[in-house]
């Protein structure tokens, strides 16, 4: 699903892995919605994701969530 955003970006929901969890990229952990603000490669395919709240979440190399992701309109 793609919804407008201000300034001509659009927002899309999408099912993001370690290998595809990008900064920026927003998920719902326990009703509050997180934005990624950097991320660490770990052993065996996993990532450890900074939100900017300051919390961690470590993701195992085959963890699915659903993420929004802003895309720019060229």
């Amino acid at each position: 699903m793609r919804v407008p955003a201000p300034g001509g970006a659009l927002v899309s929901s999408i099912e993001v892995t370690a290998a595809t969890v990008q900064r920026g990229d927003i998920i719902e952990l326990g009703g509050q919605a997180c934005r990624v603000s950097d991320l660490f490669q770990l052993p065996q395919g996993a990532k450890q994701l900074v939100f900017e709240s300051g919390e961690l979440l470590a993701i195992h190399a085959r963890t699915r969530l659903i993420a929004l992701r802003l895309l720019r309109r060229r």
